[in-house]
């Protein structure tokens, strides 16, 4: 057994709407339904240009095969979730549109820019820039 890649990141959120909308407005990810059981109310997957489902972000309400109670805030022992990204004057550009407070880290020996930001959950997104 070997681990080949991250399959997703999943969001349990009071705030559906506002959710989808942050993940597709900041980062160009498209949001449609998960499949059955799972309806347009209570869960939508955001899907990648590769077209992976990438984040799945649920409502409280949502069904899961794993239940266990989630609180508002910050994450337990999740301390961030790390994207390779591209495009990062865009995403600076957008961030600063939606006026949200984010944080740039350089790590210049490996050719890493990074942004962090928190998600309306509190989820922390550690976005990487590497150059060429």
């Amino acid at each position: 057994m070997r681990v080949e890649a991250l399959d997703h990141v999943n969001v349990i959120t009071a705030d559906l709407e506002g959710s989808v909308r942050f993940y597709a407005e900041l980062f160009g990810l498209e949001p449609r339904d998960g499949p059955p059981p799972l309806t347009h109310e209570n869960a939508r997957w955001m899907y990648d240009a590769a077209g992976r489902a990438v984040i799945h972000i649920n409502s409280l309400e949502c069904p899961r095969a794993y239940d266990r109670e989630v609180r508002a805030g910050p994450t337990g022992a999740l301390h961030d979730v790390a994207l390779r990204c591209s495009g990062y004057e865009e995403l600076r550009a957008r961030l600063a549109r939606h006026g949200l407070e984010h944080r740039i880290n350089v790590v210049a020996a490996i050719g890493l820019r990074q942004i962090f930001v928190l998600d309306p959950n509190q989820v922390l997104l550690e976005l990487n820039f590497f150059t060429a």
